[in-house]
């Protein structure tokens, strides 16, 4: 019995629309799609990240974890979100407090590991308190203090390098002083001419600043939404066109009666197929 050509028709029309359908669902995927730019974060640099990219106009999420955080953006601002956190020195590094450097692991530690570890844990606390401070994006303290020679009365004083890398336009002149004095405090022996400051400011093209969402993130949300709809109204017109197709081939006539529920209230225009 040779095939009707309206049940061809339908075949087709519907082969078609699930064709155009897959590739709705593809298009709508692929644009919410996030990559992940940090993780293993605390609250705190996750929010300072979030809010850094945001600032500059690049979308940005705060993920929660099981035990820690992560950050995510999409994959067209990837690569200027990692070059925006670096040029403001994100994540910030976690530095080591005294109690973790001197958390005792073994029965007896040698004079040479003692004084090894408590260099370090000075150099991280000052580090930590000079990253602190606005405007500074970056600080590293290395410390230089001889140990004092039981035969020999001569006094080497200490020294110290400090490592400052900071915003454009930031007066650092008037912080070199208080800078060596709370180093000179905190470090004993060591004499106020000892301390080295050096400040480098971060290149100005590097620093993010505040921008307004392009044309086409302004328009993400709204092709998204009449993607959602327009793929809605397709399958459901779609159904009603191929259940008035086989109702005529059938001979079924056009009742109304026969529609679902769902279908029976959307309104068919005249001249459309099946009309």
């Amino acid at each position: 019995m040779q095939e009707h050509a309206p049940s061809r028709c339908a075949r087709n029309f519907v082969r078609g629309a699930r064709v155009l359908c897959a590739l709705t669902v593809l298009w709508l995927t692929a644009a919410c799609t996030e990559q992940a730019l940090y993780s293993r974060l605390t609250e705190q640099q996750a929010n300072e990240m979030v809010a850094v990219l945001r600032m500059a106009g690049l979308p940005a999420e705060k993920v929660v974890r099981e035990a820690d955080f992560a950050v995510t953006t999409s994959p067209s601002a990837f690569a200027q979100a990692v070059q925006t956190l670096n040029a403001m020195g994100l994540p910030r590094e976690q530095f080591d407090s005294l109690g973790k450097v001197f958390k005792r692991e073994g029965f007896v530690s040698s004079p040479l590991e003692e004084r090894s570890r408590l260099m370090h844990a000075m150099s991280q606390e000052l580090s930590h308190t000079l990253s602190s401070i606005d405007g500074v994006l970056l600080a590293r303290v290395s410390l230089v203090v001889p140990e004092k020679h039981p035969l020999s009365d001569k006094i080497v004083p200490a020294s110290a390098g400090v490592f400052i890398k900071h915003r454009p336009g930031m007066d650092v002149a008037a912080l070199v002083p208080k800078i060596k004095a709370l180093v000179v405090n905190s470090v004993e022996g060591l004499p106020y001419e000892g301390v080295t400051v050096e400040a480098f400011a971060a290149e100005r093209w590097l620093m993010p600043t505040p921008a307004e969402p392009g044309p086409l993130a302004a328009l993400q949300a709204p092709l998204l939404t009449a993607g959602a709809v327009g793929l809605l109204a397709l399958l459901v017109a779609s159904g009603l066109w191929v259940w008035r197709r086989r109702a005529r081939a059938q001979g079924q006539g056009e009742s109304a009666d026969h529609l679902p529920a769902v279908l029976r209230s959307v309104p068919v225009a005249e001249g459309q197929p099946g009309a």
